[in-house]
């Protein structure tokens, strides 16, 4: 009996012993696991908001940059989409009454009081007309050509006005991205140097952020270009209309004769 007792009792201290072994083990392996979810340095979110707000304030600056950029390509885009569509279909409206086949004198009494782009070239053949004392002769359609050619281009330059701002971002967007992931990762390797370990957990959280900055960068790089190359070819449309403008008051001027330049310059008083 004696010797049964002091069995059990040397069984039991050893299966407490395993327990406590088992336990120590565990404690030991769980330790990195603790320490590096308490690691004060590691962000706990990594969402684009909570990179932003854990980035370097170069980064930072970056970041905000960029958004800003994006904002001013999406606002010019549909201030000219608004400015070009409403400008295209009144210069339509003029060049089909252009073509209708009435005179020069009644397209001036028209849009007498109008500043649109065609209004204009009318109102500037009238003028020519009337400083011309209505005498038509071979200069005549070369002045009014001359006239015409002047006024397109001041029409067409308040269409442009704002559009190279979207050329600059579309290039410049990409290479200031860059500039902030370069500084991001160069922050994140002087972050190794300061912490004494090659962990990937401590230098990926500043990697990400610094990769935040190139996509920034493309987000508004890409639009931008796109964007511009749209409003390029809808101003190409529209001073092609006020061009079939020009042309068909050349074709009035050309057909016209002396009596009718001359009522025209009464007109245009």
């Amino acid at each position: 009996m004696r010797y049964s007792s002091e069995k059990r009792r040397h069984r039991g201290q050893g299966c407490g012993g395993m327990f406590l072994g088992l336990a120590g083990f565990l404690a030991i392996t769980a330790e990195p696991a603790l320490a590096q979810s308490a690691n004060p340095l590691l962000p706990r979110n990594l969402s684009p908001w909570g990179m932003f707000l854990n980035a370097d304030i170069v980064v930072k600056t970056v970041m905000i940059g960029l958004a800003l950029a994006s904002l001013v390509t999406w606002t010019i885009w549909l201030a000219k989409s608004i400015e070009l569509r409403v400008a295209k279909k009144l210069a339509h409206r003029r060049l089909k009454m252009l073509e209708s086949g009435g005179g020069l004198i009644d397209a001036v009494r028209t849009c007498e009081t109008d500043r649109d782009a065609v209004a204009q070239l009318i109102l500037s053949t009238a003028r020519e007309a009337e400083l011309s004392d209505g005498l038509i002769d071979d200069g005549f359609k070369e002045r009014v050509a001359l006239r015409l050619e002047r006024v397109e281009a001041a029409m067409t330059r308040p269409a442009s006005r704002g559009v190279g701002i979207l050329a600059s971002i579309g290039a410049t967007a990409p290479f200031v991205g860059l500039f902030g992931t370069v500084w991001g990762i160069m922050n994140s390797f002087i972050g190794i140097s300061e912490s004494h370990t090659t962990n990937l957990a401590v230098v990926a959280p500043g990697i990400a952020e610094a990769l935040l900055a190139t996509a920034l960068g493309l987000v508004a790089a890409i639009p931008a270009v796109v964007i511009y190359n749209h409003l390029a070819r809808v101003i190409s449309g529209y001073r092609t209309l006020l061009g079939d403008a020009s042309a068909q008051l050349l074709l009035m001027v050309s057909r016209g004769h002396v009596s009718r330049a001359a009522a025209l310059s009464r007109a245009a008083e």
